[in-house]
């Protein structure tokens, strides 16, 4: 009796294994938002574009929206993520989509990173550190829209006590009264002071009346003890010190 012959049929072959899936990505806004994490992650901040970092920004605030076209039309109006993060609250409600919600994390922003330049500030003595001093007053000052004049108070050892705004005023003048400030020298226990104020102009030079007020206050702070370290003018991107300047 001959055997019986086995015969071998190969099975199909696999159209997909394991190996070479990989889940799709959602399409739409979702997928969208996902990648731009992604390359949040991978390649840091300097991977996105301005109108992208706002995209993200916006996402807690539009949760089911399309963030990319109000993203655009924010840095067509202010021309970049920090000109918009800064802007005053008027002319951000200018721009269509932005409600409450919007503005809430414009805002946010912005003071998480004033919060953090505070605190570089605070951890040495200022005039140690006077780069960082003036990186915060800029990103806190410069794109001011009208004067406000401030005051940092200092102890025996030059380290910030407060960072305090005594006044603010119109496009080009503040009230400042001599007297409010030597009395809040005397609550703080402050030994100096740096006086700091911006020019909405963008132009730092000193007016007479910048030079008669930093000189009424030099009076009334020596008569406790007090000295004025400087007086600082912030302008757009530039800044004049009273002190370079032999104006103090």
């Amino acid at each position: 009796m001959e055997e019986a012959s086995l015969a071998f049929t190969p099975e199909p072959p696999a159209l997909f294994t394991t190996a070479t899936v990989s889940p799709a990505l959602p399409s739409g806004p979702e997928g969208h938002r996902k990648r731009l994490r992604e390359r949040l992650l991978r390649g840091g901040p300097e991977a996105l574009a301005d109108y992208e970092l706002l995209e993200m920004l916006l996402f807690a605030a539009m949760p089911r929206a399309d963030t990319k076209p109000l993203a655009k039309a924010l840095i067509a109006r202010f021309g970049s993520f920090g000109n918009a993060v800064s802007a005053p609250e008027p002319e951000l409600r200018e721009v269509a989509g932005v409600g409450d919600a919007v503005l809430a994390s414009l805002r946010l922003v912005r003071a998480a990173a004033l919060r953090l330049l505070a605190e570089e500030v605070r951890e040495r003595p200022v005039l140690n550190n006077w780069e960082k001093l003036l990186g915060y007053l800029t990103a806190a000052l410069s794109r001011e829209t009208v004067e406000q004049f401030r005051v940092l108070f200092l102890d025996s050892k030059n380290r910030l006590l407060a960072d305090e705004a005594q006044a603010r005023g119109t496009v080009n003048h503040t009230p400042v009264y001599p007297r409010e400030v030597v009395k809040r020298c005397l609550e703080l226990q402050a030994t100096a002071v740096i006086l700091v104020h911006n020019h909405p102009s963008g132009d730092p030079t000193p007016s007479r009346a910048d030079l008669e007020m930093t000189e009424e206050i030099r009076k009334a702070a020596a008569i406790l003890g007090v000295v004025v370290h400087d007086h600082l003018i912030m302008g757009n991107g530039r800044h004049l010190s009273f002190r370079r300047e032999g104006l103090l």
